[in-house]
């Protein structure tokens, strides 16, 4: 008997080193596949940097972020060149801009690379907007009767074919912020710039502009200011066309000039300014081929943070992604016309996330009389004191229309943004050709109604059942000693758990209200109504200290104590579900602690249900 225990004991002693060493084995594959990835980076680089679009006398250089003035100015002396932050705000991201004669370029980066306290040098490079092609909308009498009223929306075809007439009942985008990093965006009054009418309305804030480091980011172009209106045109106010995150606030970050050229160090600088501003997604209708690693780190600097990173994946109509939209982090979005098949211009590659409508100005295949482009109000291009109803087509405006359900699905609280892309894909539709070629339409063409309804009604499912199966263990187990459970206890679990999740199916446009958005979720997500999209996942909810105050206060009433259990146990349950699935981030707790605190804290509601009800 003991040789077979000392054998099996031998045989487990085998399988585990096996799995250590396969474990070993990944983490350095991973690990290799980084460094690749990023030598890779640097061949590119490396390998035609003129016809990249690289700058033959500005390069960038990323300091680490311990250097200070003296480790500056000792990179100056060394080298003989001047420094100069490329804006205001780059001081936190420690990055630097330097003029040099371009026969030095080459060897003067590999020098600075050398340098321990310097984590990037590259050339500079510019981004350049293709020509836009501009088709002003018919004059239109009269308002719509249904929803939305604006008089232009039938020329709005794209807004029906990711399904916005249906996802707007349901979510409207209520305090999330979206960065429109752009050519700016016709924000406000002044001598200069026009406020275009049916952006009046919408909530603007933090402008920048990275081109003339200024504070203001107004557009002077025509391109952000449409971008922007299809992620939020002011909707149902009887005025020109819809936009699609109705209560979406706009960050408008200018990085393009009037002509629409701009380089990829004011690229991310905004990038950042974006992340540490309180930006919740951010959009980049813009793109090259100059795969810069300064950018690529700042797209993934934004991912960790929380922010939704979604991309134009570029006009050139050929079989490579731009950058950013190829980086990791990014969400590339193709472009589809009014048939739904991907675009002449969309690129299309391995990338690719998903497709969304970027119009074709190039034909009328609804027979509306107008081009079909994607329809909004922006200023006269090249004359920011006109404006109009203009017709654009794009990568640059399929895009905004991923970034505008993003908002809304950060709205129904899924604020971690592997979970927002994860319902995206997962809610994409097949186009009506029946073409699912990944490399060109990724999962699937948007679908703004499927991915708001599995936002909500995918995680209150689950929600509402691990609550009722803790609820039913718990009470399980408190019935052998002879205590009553009812119908108060059940409630308490379903209100603490998931909320009557399924409310704004049934009250349509009144699914915003704020005693809606409580009623229809758990307890912990109250904060989304309370403390809106940015203040979600504060621990103060996501933990067990409301339950644990209403214990204090309320379990002594032998009437309230099994509705407080009930509550407490749904808690539970709420937070079990969010320790398992990724959806929302926990602020204040670090990130590879998220899940732990929320079962510890899951497990400590289950003991104080438990006890509420032996008392």
């Amino acid at each position: 008997m003991s040789e077979t225990r000392e054998t099996n004991e031998k045989r487990r002693g085998s399988r585990l080193w096996l799995l250590l060493i396969v474990a070993l084995l990944v983490v350095v594959w991973y690990v290799g596949q980084e460094r690749d990835d990023d030598q890779s980076a640097k061949r590119a680089v490396a390998a035609d940097l003129d016809a990249l679009g690289a700058d033959p006398d500005d390069i960038l250089v990323d300091l680490d972020d311990s250097a200070d003035a003296a480790d500056v100015a000792a990179l100056e002396a060394e080298f003989a060149i001047d420094l100069v932050l490329v804006s205001d705000e780059a001081d936190d991201e420690q990055l630097y801009r330097a003029r040099v004669a371009p026969e030095r370029r080459d060897a003067l980066l590999a020098a600075l690379e050398a340098k321990a306290i310097v984590d990037i040098a590259e050339p500079d490079a510019q981004v350049q907007l293709s020509p836009t092609e501009a088709f002003a909308a018919p004059a239109v009498d009269g308002a719509w009767a249904d929803f939305p009223n604006d008089p232009k929306y039938q020329y709005q075809w794209h807004m029906d074919q990711i399904r916005m007439r249906q996802a707007w009942p349901l979510a409207d985008g209520d305090g999330v912020t979206v960065a429109v990093i752009d050519t700016g965006v016709a924000h406000e009054d002044h001598e200069k710039f026009h406020l275009v009418e049916d952006l009046q309305g919408v909530e603007f804030v933090k402008p920048y502009d990275f081109v003339a480091n200024r504070a203001h980011g107004n557009d002077d172009h025509g391109h952000g200011t449409h971008v922007a209106g299809t992620i939020a045109q002011s909707t149902h106010n009887g005025v020109g066309v819809a936009g699609i995150a109705l209560k979406t606030k706009i960050m408008p970050l200018k990085v393009l000039s009037a002509s629409g050229s701009g380089s990829v160090a004011s690229i991310a600088d905004a990038i950042h300014f974006a992340a540490d501003e309180g930006a919740q997604v951010i959009n980049m209708s813009l793109g090259g081929r100059f795969p810069s690693r300064i950018l690529r780190k700042a797209v993934k600097y934004a991912y960790d943070k929380g922010v939704v990173v979604v991309c134009a994946a570029g006009n050139d109509g050929r079989g490579k992604v731009s950058y950013p939209a190829a980086y990791p982090g990014a969400f590339a979005v193709a472009a589809t016309q009014y048939d739904e098949t991907t675009t002449f211009y969309s690129n299309w590659g391995k990338e690719i996330a998903i497709a969304a409508p970027g119009g074709n100005t190039r034909v009328d295949q609804n027979g509306d009389g107008l081009p079909d482009g994607v329809l909004q109000n922006t200023i006269t291009v090249g004359d920011p004191t006109h404006s109009d109803y203009y017709a654009f087509m794009g990568t640059s405006m399929a895009s905004p229309h991923v970034a505008g359900v993003a908002a809304l699905v950060v709205g129904e609280g899924v604020t971690d943004p592997a979970a927002v892309e994860k319902i995206l894909r997962d809610s994409a539709r097949t186009p009506s050709h029946g073409n699912t070629d990944a490399k060109r339409y990724g999962a699937g063409i948007l679908d703004a109604e499927a991915a708001v309804k599995q936002a909500r009604a995918g995680a209150g499912g689950w929600q509402l059942g691990l609550g009722l199966l803790m609820a039913g263990l718990i009470g399980f187990s408190v019935r052998k000693r002879g205590v009553g459970l009812g119908a108060s206890y059940v409630g308490g679990a379903v209100f603490g758990a998931s909320g009557l999740f399924f409310l704004p199916y049934i009250l349509g446009g009144a699914a915003s209200w704020p005693v809606v958005e409580m009623l229809s979720r758990g307890l912990p997500s109250w904060d989304l109504a309370l403390l809106g999209p940015a203040g979600h996942g504060n621990p103060l909810f996501f933990s067990a200290l409301i339950p644990l105050g209403l214990v204090a206060t309320l379990a002594g009433s032998k009437r309230l104590r099994p509705l407080i259990a009930g509550l407490t146990v749904g808690v539970a349950g709420h937070l079990l579900f969010h320790a398992g699935v990724r959806l929302t981030d926990v602020q204040w707790v670090p990130d590879m602690l998220d899940s732990v605190w929320l079962a510890a804290n899951a497990g400590l509601c289950g003991v104080l249900a438990h006890l509420t009800l032996r008392k």
